[in-house]
């Protein structure tokens, strides 16, 4: 969190002004600033030191570093936008599975995330890598109006694509 200085701290001669209701006071000198805040019981916090003369606040700093808090989770909860999800299919899966999985797939593209389509091959499974690709070919050419993202890769026995909606 960005360090603030508070009413003694503030080291400029003057300081532009705002009231804790939002109105511009003008260029008033630094001790008359923390005067008046003193008055209304609140402090004096300088928001931007690097202006000419910096700008300073009336306002409680509780107040306003729970208000710096709120806005910081706001903007990362805006930020999940760009989350992988993730499902799995089998080589054996079955239409009806398959088809749930698809309609999985398109509301995460609704939703403008990513997906990941990974297929784990266990056993004799491995023997058929072609099927399983085949499967998972299948599974994107039904979800239409995707770009792949990485194409389908071979990791062991795992076999994984990213796609992302256009």
């Amino acid at each position: 969190m960005k360090y603030y200085r508070l009413n003694n701290q503030i080291t400029s001669p003057q300081v532009c002004l705002i009231d804790e209701s939002g109105k511009f006071l003008g260029n008033v000198k630094t001790d008359e600033a923390i005067e008046m805040a003193k008055e209304k019981h609140l402090d004096l916090i300088e928001i931007s030191p690097k202006s000419n003369p910096p700008v300073a606040k009336i306002t409680d700093f509780g107040q306003f570093k729970y208000d710096l808090k709120k806005k910081d989770r706001q903007q990362k909860k805006q930020q999940k936008i760009g989350i992988i999800k993730g499902i799995r299919l089998t080589p054996r899966i079955g239409r009806h599975d398959l088809e749930i999985q698809i309609e999985k797939a398109k509301k995460f593209l609704n939703q403008k995330q990513k997906i990941r389509i990974e297929m784990i091959l266990k056993g004799r499974e491995k023997a058929h890598f072609d099927l399983a690709e085949k499967k998972i070919k299948e599974f994107i050419e039904q979800l239409k109006e995707v770009k792949t993202e990485q194409e389908l890769k071979r990791q062991g026995g795992t076999l994984t694509a990213v796609i992302a909606p256009k």
